[in-house]
Protein backbone atom coordinates (compact mmCIF):
# COMPACT_ATOMS: atom_id res chain seq x y z
CA UNK A 1 0.00 0.00 0.00
CA UNK A 2 1.00 3.61 -0.63
CA UNK A 3 0.05 6.21 1.95
CA UNK A 4 -0.51 9.86 1.12
CA UNK A 5 -0.63 12.02 4.24
CA UNK A 6 -1.71 15.64 4.18
CA UNK A 7 -0.55 18.06 6.87
CA UNK A 8 -3.37 20.55 7.23
CA UNK A 9 -3.44 24.02 8.77
CA UNK A 10 -6.79 25.73 8.82
CA UNK A 11 -7.32 29.24 7.52
CA UNK A 12 -6.67 31.67 10.34
CA UNK A 13 -10.18 33.11 10.24
CA UNK A 14 -11.78 29.68 10.70
CA UNK A 15 -12.57 28.38 14.18
CA UNK A 16 -11.43 24.88 15.12
CA UNK A 17 -15.05 23.79 15.34
CA UNK A 18 -15.92 25.09 11.86
CA UNK A 19 -12.73 23.65 10.38
CA UNK A 20 -13.39 20.20 11.80
CA UNK A 21 -17.04 20.18 10.77
CA UNK A 22 -16.33 21.33 7.20
CA UNK A 23 -13.42 18.91 6.76
CA UNK A 24 -15.55 15.99 7.90
CA UNK A 25 -18.95 16.81 6.44
CA UNK A 26 -18.11 18.62 3.19
CA UNK A 27 -14.54 17.88 2.15
CA UNK A 28 -14.51 14.29 3.40
CA UNK A 29 -17.25 13.01 1.05
CA UNK A 30 -15.60 14.84 -1.86
CA UNK A 31 -12.19 13.24 -1.25
CA UNK A 32 -13.90 9.88 -0.80
CA UNK A 33 -14.77 9.99 -4.52
CA UNK A 34 -11.10 9.65 -5.54
CA UNK A 35 -10.78 6.52 -7.71
CA UNK A 36 -8.69 3.71 -6.29
CA UNK A 37 -8.93 4.97 -2.71
CA UNK A 38 -8.51 2.03 -0.30
CA UNK A 39 -9.07 3.95 2.94
CA UNK A 40 -9.40 7.53 4.16
CA UNK A 41 -9.01 8.66 7.76
CA UNK A 42 -8.99 12.21 9.08
CA UNK A 43 -6.94 12.75 12.24
CA UNK A 44 -8.17 15.93 13.96
CA UNK A 45 -5.61 17.43 16.36
CA UNK A 46 -7.12 17.91 19.82
CA UNK A 47 -3.99 18.44 21.98
CA UNK A 48 -0.41 19.55 21.31
CA UNK A 49 1.14 18.93 24.74
CA UNK A 50 4.35 16.88 24.76
CA UNK A 51 2.68 14.14 26.81
CA UNK A 52 4.66 11.29 28.32
CA UNK A 53 8.07 12.56 27.22
CA UNK A 54 10.45 15.44 27.87
CA UNK A 55 12.02 15.63 24.44
CA UNK A 56 13.04 18.46 22.16
CA UNK A 57 9.97 19.51 20.18
CA UNK A 58 10.17 20.86 16.64
CA UNK A 59 8.39 23.95 15.28
CA UNK A 60 5.74 22.02 13.36
CA UNK A 61 2.10 22.80 14.06
CA UNK A 62 -0.84 21.24 12.26
CA UNK A 63 -4.60 21.14 12.78
CA UNK A 64 -5.04 17.75 11.17
CA UNK A 65 -3.50 14.81 9.32
CA UNK A 66 -5.29 13.29 6.34
CA UNK A 67 -4.48 9.64 5.68
CA UNK A 68 -5.31 8.23 2.24
CA UNK A 69 -4.13 4.80 1.14
CA UNK A 70 -3.86 3.40 -2.36
CA UNK A 71 -2.76 0.06 -3.81
CA UNK A 72 0.49 1.58 -5.12
CA UNK A 73 2.12 4.82 -6.26
CA UNK A 74 0.63 4.57 -9.74
CA UNK A 75 -2.90 4.28 -8.32
CA UNK A 76 -2.27 7.33 -6.13
CA UNK A 77 -1.03 9.40 -9.07
CA UNK A 78 -3.95 8.32 -11.24
CA UNK A 79 -6.38 9.37 -8.49
CA UNK A 80 -4.94 12.88 -8.33
CA UNK A 81 -4.99 13.17 -12.10
CA UNK A 82 -8.68 12.18 -12.24
CA UNK A 83 -11.71 14.41 -12.76
CA UNK A 84 -12.19 14.57 -8.96
CA UNK A 85 -8.86 16.31 -8.34
CA UNK A 86 -9.72 19.85 -9.58
CA UNK A 87 -12.86 20.01 -7.44
CA UNK A 88 -10.86 18.69 -4.50
CA UNK A 89 -8.21 21.41 -4.90
CA UNK A 90 -10.87 24.10 -5.27
CA UNK A 91 -12.53 22.97 -2.05
CA UNK A 92 -9.20 22.81 -0.17
CA UNK A 93 -8.69 26.50 -0.91
CA UNK A 94 -11.91 27.31 0.94
CA UNK A 95 -10.84 26.14 4.39
CA UNK A 96 -7.15 25.13 4.35
CA UNK A 97 -4.54 27.83 4.85
CA UNK A 98 -1.55 25.55 4.33
CA UNK A 99 -1.33 22.03 2.93
CA UNK A 100 1.81 19.89 2.68
CA UNK A 101 2.00 16.31 1.49
CA UNK A 102 4.05 13.32 2.63
CA UNK A 103 4.21 10.01 0.77
CA UNK A 104 4.87 7.25 3.27
CA UNK A 105 6.11 3.69 3.49
CA UNK A 106 3.95 2.26 6.28
CA UNK A 107 4.88 -0.52 8.66
CA UNK A 108 2.36 -1.96 11.13
CA UNK A 109 4.50 -2.96 14.12
CA UNK A 110 1.58 -3.65 16.47
CA UNK A 111 -1.87 -3.21 14.93
CA UNK A 112 -4.47 -1.60 17.22
CA UNK A 113 -7.76 -3.39 17.81
CA UNK A 114 -10.29 -1.50 15.64
CA UNK A 115 -13.15 -2.55 17.92
CA UNK A 116 -11.67 -0.67 20.91
CA UNK A 117 -11.96 3.06 21.55
CA UNK A 118 -8.35 4.10 22.10
CA UNK A 119 -6.34 7.26 22.64
CA UNK A 120 -4.22 8.02 19.58
CA UNK A 121 -0.99 10.02 19.49
CA UNK A 122 0.83 11.03 16.32
CA UNK A 123 4.37 12.39 16.20
CA UNK A 124 6.79 13.90 13.70
CA UNK A 125 10.35 12.59 13.90
CA UNK A 126 13.40 14.50 12.72
CA UNK A 127 16.73 12.72 12.71
CA UNK A 128 19.91 14.11 14.22
CA UNK A 129 22.11 16.13 11.87
CA UNK A 130 24.90 13.56 12.22
CA UNK A 131 22.61 10.65 11.27
CA UNK A 132 21.99 9.81 7.61
CA UNK A 133 18.75 8.46 6.15
CA UNK A 134 19.89 4.84 6.03
CA UNK A 135 21.01 4.87 9.66
CA UNK A 136 17.79 6.52 10.78
CA UNK A 137 15.71 3.92 8.97
CA UNK A 138 17.71 1.02 10.38
CA UNK A 139 17.68 2.27 13.98
CA UNK A 140 13.99 3.17 13.87
CA UNK A 141 12.65 0.13 12.11
CA UNK A 142 14.74 -2.51 13.84
CA UNK A 143 15.99 -1.64 17.32
CA UNK A 144 13.50 1.11 18.18
CA UNK A 145 10.55 -0.97 17.02
CA UNK A 146 11.76 -3.84 19.21
CA UNK A 147 11.99 -1.56 22.25
CA UNK A 148 8.57 0.03 21.76
CA UNK A 149 6.98 -3.42 21.54
CA UNK A 150 8.31 -4.13 25.04
CA UNK A 151 6.70 -1.03 26.58
CA UNK A 152 3.68 -1.81 28.78
CA UNK A 153 0.35 -0.31 27.79
CA UNK A 154 1.08 0.28 24.09
CA UNK A 155 -2.12 -0.80 22.33
CA UNK A 156 -0.89 -0.10 18.81
CA UNK A 157 2.23 1.13 17.02
CA UNK A 158 2.70 2.16 13.40
CA UNK A 159 5.79 3.56 11.67
CA UNK A 160 5.45 5.76 8.57
CA UNK A 161 8.76 6.40 6.80
CA UNK A 162 8.74 9.51 4.60
CA UNK A 163 9.77 8.71 1.02
CA UNK A 164 8.52 11.82 -0.83
CA UNK A 165 7.70 15.38 0.23
CA UNK A 166 5.68 18.29 -1.14
CA UNK A 167 6.02 21.56 0.81
CA UNK A 168 3.42 22.87 -1.62
CA UNK A 169 0.88 20.35 -2.86
CA UNK A 170 1.81 19.09 -6.31
CA UNK A 171 5.44 20.26 -6.18
CA UNK A 172 8.05 17.78 -4.93
CA UNK A 173 10.64 19.27 -2.59
CA UNK A 174 13.85 18.34 -0.82
CA UNK A 175 14.43 17.42 2.79
CA UNK A 176 15.46 20.95 3.75
CA UNK A 177 12.03 22.32 2.85
CA UNK A 178 10.13 19.69 4.84
CA UNK A 179 12.56 18.04 7.29
CA UNK A 180 10.39 15.22 8.60
CA UNK A 181 11.82 11.69 8.50
CA UNK A 182 8.95 9.72 9.97
CA UNK A 183 5.44 9.92 11.36
CA UNK A 184 4.63 7.75 14.38
CA UNK A 185 1.16 6.53 15.32
CA UNK A 186 0.74 5.16 18.86
CA UNK A 187 -2.42 3.99 20.61
CA UNK A 188 -3.09 3.75 24.35
CA UNK A 189 -6.10 3.04 26.53
CA UNK A 190 -6.07 6.51 28.12
CA UNK A 191 -3.70 9.37 29.09
CA UNK A 192 -2.67 7.53 32.25
CA UNK A 193 -1.50 4.47 30.32
CA UNK A 194 0.43 6.73 27.93
CA UNK A 195 2.28 8.40 30.80
CA UNK A 196 2.89 5.07 32.55
CA UNK A 197 4.30 3.50 29.38
CA UNK A 198 6.99 6.14 29.00
CA UNK A 199 7.71 6.27 32.74
CA UNK A 200 8.31 2.50 32.88
CA UNK A 201 11.87 1.06 32.73
CA UNK A 202 11.10 -0.13 29.18
CA UNK A 203 9.94 3.36 28.23
CA UNK A 204 13.07 4.95 29.68
CA UNK A 205 15.25 2.55 27.68
CA UNK A 206 13.27 3.30 24.53
CA UNK A 207 13.72 7.05 24.87
CA UNK A 208 17.42 6.64 25.68
CA UNK A 209 17.76 4.83 22.37
CA UNK A 210 15.81 7.61 20.63
CA UNK A 211 18.46 10.10 21.76
CA UNK A 212 21.07 8.27 19.67
CA UNK A 213 19.40 9.03 16.33
CA UNK A 214 16.39 11.38 16.75
CA UNK A 215 16.76 15.14 17.24
CA UNK A 216 13.10 16.18 17.55
CA UNK A 217 9.85 14.43 18.46
CA UNK A 218 6.78 16.62 18.00
CA UNK A 219 3.61 15.03 19.37
CA UNK A 220 -0.13 15.55 18.90
CA UNK A 221 -3.17 13.81 20.33
CA UNK A 222 -5.69 13.25 17.56
CA UNK A 223 -9.31 12.23 17.11
CA UNK A 224 -9.55 9.85 14.14
CA UNK A 225 -12.61 10.01 11.92
CA UNK A 226 -13.03 7.21 9.40
CA UNK A 227 -14.38 8.52 6.10
CA UNK A 228 -13.62 5.45 3.95
CA UNK A 229 -13.10 2.22 5.90
CA UNK A 230 -10.16 0.05 4.92
CA UNK A 231 -10.88 -2.06 1.85
CA UNK A 232 -9.58 -5.63 2.12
Amino acid sequence: MTVRMGLLNKKTDWSQEDFRRYWTEVHGPLAARLPGLRSYIQNHVIDTAQRGITYKRGPEHVDGFSDLTFENVDAMREAFASEVAPALAEDEARFIGRLRILTLDRREVNAPDPSRKLLKRMSFLRRRSDVDEATFEREWRVEHARLVKLMPGVAGYRQNLVVEREATKGTPCGYGELPIDGVVELWFTDPESLNAAFASPEGVRTMAHAQTFIDEITTFLVEPRVIVPSQA
